[in-house]
């Protein structure tokens, strides 16, 4: 091996009487940065002298690489007092992405800011107005009348019982939330008798006592069982006397809680057994003591009391209460206004009406009373004031009542006196007041 000075005749050769010159160690690519992906390769053949004789060779050169890109900084979270401003927007959902989470971010690191915006959040909650826990009382014939709509009842409910169906469901919801202690609040009903109005106290178990009891005269013509069993008065009494009847028995001394599952699962019979039976018992006649309806129309009678009576229950527990819906009521009203005739001439009977004027032949047209109800479920009904058996007409009117539904109703109810009804008058004085008054006769307990 030759030492470090020595030449061993195989370097290329340099100038005359000079050793060949050995080039200097080149510097490493990585003292200049990151390397490249690809580094150009070098040439083979060494550089020749433009005159022919060799050239030392000169170092490759070298690959500048460039500078590295220095990458963008982070940019710096906002400071806690910005971010504490942000948790109102935050809470309602109004900041933007960044916000939202640079807010978030922070929350994990900052108990304060943390609950805060748990407050915040919960307080959001409250802004939006609570939903009405009291459900539509139109909610049930509404969703019957879509899925009627789409697959029709094989035994469909009576028209002229859909709205003792209704105004028994309204008031069923009504009793579903109801406390012992509101079963035993007192309630005020009023009906007229005479010249008179009369009250009497109970409760709202006892409301709910007397209305099982008179449903009865509908479930016994129907041949259902009686709700007063055995202690029920022999004959057809009144209304009143099974009421007070009721009263006394021990099913009207137990638990006033227990009186809504007997009264809603006779309401429920009364419905099945119409529904069953169909259009064959609608003239059935229902006897009310000293008087009859025809089924159809006991079925209107006992819709039109329920509802009545449901406001009693209301106004004594402090519940509001719709009245029921536009084309029931307008059943309801025609009722009424069917029955004044009748109502008129008992009242003749008793001497509490003016006679006739003149006699009229069953079917003929007489004197008549427009009346005219307005408003909700209002129409107009032309009343014939000599005959019930007389024909009512337009062009033989003598007289004429304007009064809102609401106060017909009230008025046919008991709940207002003849002289308290705001009703526009026209024509006969004494025509008026007689049909004012046999419109209050209507009510009974």
């Amino acid at each position: 091996m030759n030492g470090p000075d020595e030449w061993d005749g195989q370097e290329l050769p340099g100038r005359h009487g000079e050793r060949p010159r050995i080039p200097a160690p080149r510097t490493a690519a990585e003292d200049h940065g990151p390397l490249p992906d690809a580094l150009p390769a070098p040439s083979p053949d060494p550089v020749q002298d433009t005159g022919g004789g060799p050239r030392e060779p000169e170092a490759e050169p070298v690959t500048e690489l460039p500078a590295p890109v220095p990458l963008p900084a982070q940019a710096s979270a906002p400071p806690h007092r910005v971010l504490k401003s942000l948790l109102g927007a935050w809470a309602l959902s109004a900041c933007s992405a960044e916000e939202t989470a640079a807010v978030e971010a922070h929350l994990t690191d900052c108990a304060s800011c943390a609950d805060e915006a748990l407050r915040l959040r919960d307080a959001v909650g409250l802004l939006h107005p609570a939903d009405s826990l009291d459900l539509d009382p139109l909610l049930r014939s509404r969703v019957l009348e879509g899925c009627l709509g789409r697959r029709p009842a094989r035994i469909p409910v009576p028209e002229w019982a859909t709205p003792y169906d209704a105004e028994t469901a309204k008031l069923d919801a009504l009793l579903r939330d109801m406390g012992e202690a509101e079963w035993r609040a007192p309630v005020r009903l009023r009906w007229f008798e005479g010249e008179r109005p009369v009250e009497r106290e109970t409760t709202v178990a006892g409301v709910m006592g007397h209305l099982m009891a008179v449903d009865g005269l509908v479930a016994t013509a129907l041949g259902l069982p009686d709700p007063l069993g055995t202690a029920a008065p022999p004959g057809t009494p009144d209304p009143l006397i099974r009421t007070e009847t009721f009263w006394r028995t021990p099913d009207g001394e137990q638990s006033p809680l227990a009186l809504r599952a007997p009264w809603r699962d006779q309401s429920y019979a009364l419905i099945r057994q119409v529904s069953f039976a169909g259009d064959k018992v609608s003239e059935l006649a229902v006897p009310y003591g000293e008087f009859r309806l025809a089924l159809r129309d006991s079925f209107l009678d006992r819709a039109f009391e329920c509802w009545v009576h449901a406001g009693d229950i209301a106004e004594a527990v402090d519940y509001p209460y719709e009245p029921p819906a536009s084309a029931h009521l307008h059943r309801m009203v025609d009722l009424a206004a069917r029955l004044l005739p009748s109502a008129l001439a008992d009242r003749r009977r008793a001497g509490l009406a003016a006679p006739p004027q003149r006699l009229v032949e069953a079917g003929a047209p007489g004197r008549t009373l427009h009346l005219e109800v307005e408003g909700n479920g209002g129409g107009h009904w032309y009343i014939a004031l000599d005959s019930p058996a007389a024909l009512g007409t337009p062009d033989r009117t003598v007289a004429h009542i304007a009064l809102d539904s609401a106060e017909f109703c009230q008025l046919a109810a008991g709940h207002i006196s003849p002289e308290e009804a705001a009703a526009g008058q026209h024509g006969e004085r004494d025509a008026i007041r007689d049909v004012l008054f046999a419109t209050a006769s209507l009510s009974r307990l």
